[in-house]
């Protein structure tokens, strides 16, 4: 059966070939039932003879939604802009003073995430003006929230001197998340493990993970790795080209702007 005939009709009148009358009012409820019926039944093989007609509706729709999706985030972006980029506590990767910026909402027992630290790794040895800021986003449960507590902890602790090689050391971690694997990974890297440890109970450590959340709820973030780069967020895992490409369409925007 053909529903929405009213919002249908028109288009479909002159796809169909059903108009070639002066233009006129079309107006589906002036129909009778078989003038309704037959309608249908026009739509129905014409739909049938031109299926291509109902996915270019569909890539339409789609790109239309995509649209509003991109003008969406960067509205939120622009809006959070100083709480995202200079929150003065989120480590700092690659180059400080880099003419492109990722941030990248990050959970350590996130399989993405871990796919794609190798690749953030390579761009930037490949590419020595990017800076990465991290934040940490534990949504995957008491894992999760064990290893950013302990990660922040560090920092607090020891600076970015500690939480640099504590972040890659995690996001390449395979045992199961404890308090004694954590202290493991913070032995083999010659930190503090018993103060780290004494020190996720720190209140810092909670409100930093609790102002990332709102942050993300904010932002509308429910997923990770997602990147905010320019004023556009990335939602999911970009392969290393992908983000090669990101880069290059940020710098080209930003040279357009000057």
């Amino acid at each position: 059966m053909i529903r929405n005939l009213p919002a249908l009709a028109p288009a479909f009148v002159l796809a169909a070939g059903l108009a070639a009358a002066p233009a006129f009012s079309f107006e589906i409820n002036a129909m009778s039932e078989d003038e309704q019926a037959a309608f249908g039944d026009a739509v129905r093989a014409y739909l049938l003879e031109n299926p291509e007609v109902i996915m270019e509706a569909v890539a339409e729709l789609e790109k239309k939604q995509a649209a509003a999706q991109t003008a969406n985030d960067s509205a939120l972006v622009v809006t959070n802009h100083d709480e995202i980029f200079n929150d003065g506590v989120s480590y700092i990767d690659g180059n400080p003073d880099g003419d492109v910026t990722f941030v990248e909402f990050v959970d350590y027992k996130c399989g993405y995430c871990r796919k794609a630290f190798p690749e953030l790794k390579a761009l930037l040895e490949a590419d020595g003006n990017i800076r990465i800021i991290y934040k940490e986003f534990p949504i995957l449960g008491p894992e999760s929230d064990l290893a950013s507590r302990f990660a922040i902890s560090a920092q607090i602790i020891g600076g970015d001197e500690a939480y640099g090689p504590l972040h890659d050391a995690l996001m390449t971690m395979r045992a199961n998340v404890t308090e004694d694997s954590l202290a493991s990974v913070a032995d083999e890297l010659g930190l503090d493990s018993a103060a780290i440890l004494a020190g996720m109970s720190d209140p810092q450590v909670v409100k930093i993970i609790d102002a990332n959340h709102d942050l993300a709820s904010r932002l509308q973030i429910t997923g990770t790795p997602t990147f905010v780069a320019g004023e556009q967020m990335i939602r999911g895992y970009v392969p290393l080209d992908g983000m090669t490409q990101i880069v290059a369409e940020l710098r080209e925007a930003q040279a357009k702007a000057q």
